[in-house]
């Protein structure tokens, strides 16, 4: 289970990627942090493209750098997201179902609220995500 201060910990590391995000077009930097359940962590950022359409979201980010570097196995233990606009940032719709296909639905997403950072399971984010697996 996910402590509070690790949670903490895991959202600064979000923001902290945040500044390396590449967002000429909305100036809406956004960084994300996940925690494997092997203990890594490894960050995202959001790219932007003058192409609208082909913007990648930091959460996809850093997701596919996890894949990337330790293989589709991975399963995400806690996610963190936040942004530079001190604006409420919880992941989009598309990222929440990329999550999903690798998180159990109790994993812990913080983000930035309107009332300081929000902690929510992954399946209130994304109650009814969209799943191939035979059950």
């Amino acid at each position: 289970m996910t402590t509070e201060p690790a949670l903490a910990a895991l959202l600064d590391q979000a923001i902290h990627a945040a500044r390396h995000a590449y967002a000429p077009y909305s100036g809406f930097r956004v960084g994300a942090a996940l925690q494997l359940t092997s203990g890594e962590v490894v960050t995202g950022v959001n790219v932007e493209n003058g192409s609208y359409g082909l913007t990648l979201c930091a959460e996809r980010s850093a997701l596919v750098g996890a894949v990337s570097q330790f293989g589709p196995g991975i399963r995400i233990a806690a996610v963190a997201v936040a942004n530079l606009n001190d604006a409420p940032s919880p992941p989009c719709g598309a990222c929440r179902q990329v999550l999903a296909e690798f998180a159990a639905p109790d994993v812990p997403v913080i983000f930035p609220s309107a009332n300081g950072p929000r902690t929510v399971a992954i399946s209130e984010l994304l109650p009814l995500a969209f799943n191939l697996s035979p059950k």
